[in-house]
């Protein structure tokens, strides 16, 4: 496990401070279900796309779980309530409860409910599941301005139209606090990307030149409702999104594992700046049930499997055979270490497409 998991120093930011900038992936030699207690998993885009599972991850889930490992599904996905979202998964034959689900929902409630009186209106523009987790917290959902609000909050709900975000933004607009639960731009659906609450929350903030609280994966208010809800003590991010779980893991000080079943490809990998650097990665949810290989460095070159990378003349070079994570493992240590602190700027298009990405 990587120094993240065991530090608890932050800077003004958030982030976790006095950490050096990760410059290649971890390995471990035990199963990862084995060295972490519980796999704090995104669902959208690592458990299931749309209302499908992806492939091989009730399986993979299944042998987690059988194994000891704890499971509990974190989402930025305000629209469901927990309960609704554990039917969903043991439909798909992941059996879950609605205490293994943590929701943007309920980290936006908490963070209102620290800032309002007992009781207070909030006007709501989402869907149940966010109503539902302001009522946990003794807040009262509204619909109008003329119910006399103390707060705003913005959820996704894909059945939002044009009067549910005028009314936001004319509440925004007279000087009403305003919290989102997350600002995802975009959501992976079964049929392809589409837009996410913080495209909904781009409209609100163009009407009124103002910006919400926001309570969601990547910032501390939800990595604060997660560990409450799970008392995790060696807990893993998965996720699929470089912005929000690995981000997330990040500010948390936890380690993390990328699946590249979502919207991440291998060309975001390679370029990732510091904070979107994940301790591990895998191509899906099988990578919970295996270790993860060393990264060596060797000379100027950085080596795993039968991979070896380096950065020549600004550009990427890849030699060798073998397994194509290996490959993109090297190949993520030499851009990271060329690029340090900053984002990668390497060309690794060459080497990329020798790999099948």
């Amino acid at each position: 496990m990587s120094q993240q998991s065991r530090t608890d120093a932050r800077d003004d930011a958030g982030v976790p401070a006095g950490i050096p900038a990760r410059t290649s992936t971890d390995a471990c030699e035990q199963p990862l279900s084995e060295a972490y207690d519980t796999a704090l998993l995104d669902l959208d885009g690592v458990v299931y796309a749309g209302g499908a599972a992806i492939d091989h991850a009730v399986e993979s889930l299944a042998t987690a779980r059988d194994g000891g490992m704890h499971l509990a599904y974190v989402t930025n996905n305000a629209s469901r309530t927990p309960q609704a979202v554990a039917e969903h998964l043991t439909d798909l034959g992941v059996p879950a409860g609605a205490a293994d689900v943590i929701t943007s929902a309920q980290a936006v409630a908490r963070l209102i409910a620290d800032q309002v009186p007992a009781g207070g209106r909030v006007l709501t523009i989402g869907g149940e599941g966010l109503r539902a987790a302001l009522r946990e917290r003794g807040l009262e959902p509204v619909d109008w301005l003329e119910d006399d609000p103390v707060a705003v909050v913005q959820g996704y709900d894909p059945k939002l139209g044009w009067e549910q975000l005028a009314e936001a933004s004319y509440a925004v607009g007279r000087g009403v606090p305003w919290f989102a639960s997350n600002t995802d731009l975009t959501i992976p659906t079964a049929r392809g990307t589409a837009p996410g609450n913080g495209a909904l929350v781009e409209v609100v903030r163009i009407a009124t030149g103002k910006w919400p609280q926001v309570a969601g994966k990547p910032l501390p208010p939800m990595h604060r409702e997660t560990v409450l809800r799970t008392g995790s003590k060696r807990p893993l991010v998965v996720g699929d999104r470089l912005d929000t779980d690995i981000e997330g893991a990040h500010v948390g000080g936890v380690d993390s594992l990328l699946v590249l079943t979502g919207v991440t490809d291998a060309a975001q990998l390679t370029a990732a700046p510091p904070e979107h650097r994940p301790t591990y990665v895998a191509a899906d949810l099988r990578g919970l049930l295996t270790g993860q290989p060393e990264v060596a460095a060797v000379g100027g070159s950085f080596r795993c499997g039968g991979w070896t990378a380096s950065v020549t003349g600004g550009e990427a070079v890849l030699d060798g055979d073998g397994e194509a994570l290996d490959g993109l493992r090297a190949l993520c240590a030499a851009v990271w270490t060329e690029a340090g602190d900053g984002p990668g700027e390497v060309d690794s298009g060459k080497a990329l497409a020798r790999l099948g990405f």
